[in-house]
């Protein structure tokens, strides 16, 4: 069991090492203003700022939008990024800023998230389990949950996202959103708090 643990804990250091290495190769060559650089940057992590911004708009489209947005914003403010946090860190703030931003300024989404007439008769949620996370398994009820958690405050929002969508830790989401591991604990707590609320609402209203 203590060899098993060992290995593991070897494993994940020698993964860190190696996105440490990779990270600060992209960030030399992109610094030279290298294409391949850049290519390989979107190959990197293309996907998981993708994920991210899905998990703030709901749109496809959008979050391809926002996310090309993102690369381009990495490409030109490159050099102000000075290797104090990770890159993946850098990517998720300003997948999330940019994805808040585009939602402020596209009230579309707002009235694409809201449910129709048919999709609330199939909504069928007792106030005993609006839990949030179990929602946000549940295809039928996915977008009022959506909409929910579009009624979060900003850095509630950000918490909530960052762990639901991404799975990272309150440590990697901290340095994400520059704040302490009790804060986000904090957030984290309110944002489930407010999404059982807001569901709450939305089943009285059914009724």
């Amino acid at each position: 069991m203590q060899k098993l643990a060992q290995e593991k804990a070897g494993s994940c250091v020698k993964y860190i090492v190696f996105y440490r290495i990779l990270d600060t190769n992209i960030v030399e060559r992109l610094k030279k203003r290298e294409e391949s650089a850049f290519k390989e940057l979107v190959d990197t992590y293309g996907d998981m700022v993708f994920r991210v911004c899905m998990g703030v708009l709901h749109n496809a489209a959008d979050a391809d939008d926002v996310t090309q947005e993102v690369f381009i914003e990495v490409y030109r403010s490159i050099q102000k990024f000075q290797s104090k946090s990770k890159l993946s860190t850098w990517l998720y703030r300003i997948a999330l800023n940019k994805s808040l931003n585009h939602l402020r300024d596209n009230r579309r989404h707002k009235r694409a998230l809201l449910p129709d007439k048919e999709q609330m008769e199939q909504w069928n949620v007792s106030a005993t389990d609006a839990d949030p996370l179990e929602v946000l398994h549940n295809q039928e009820k996915r977008q009022v949950l959506q909409k929910a958690i579009d009624a979060l405050p900003q850095r509630q929002k950000k918490a909530f996202v960052l762990s639901q969508y991404e799975d990272l830790s309150y440590k990697e989401i901290a340095d994400v959103m520059e704040t302490s591991v009790s804060s986000v604990e904090s957030l984290l707590f309110r944002a489930r708090q407010n999404l059982q609320k807001e569901l709450f609402t939305l089943y009285k209203r059914k009724f």
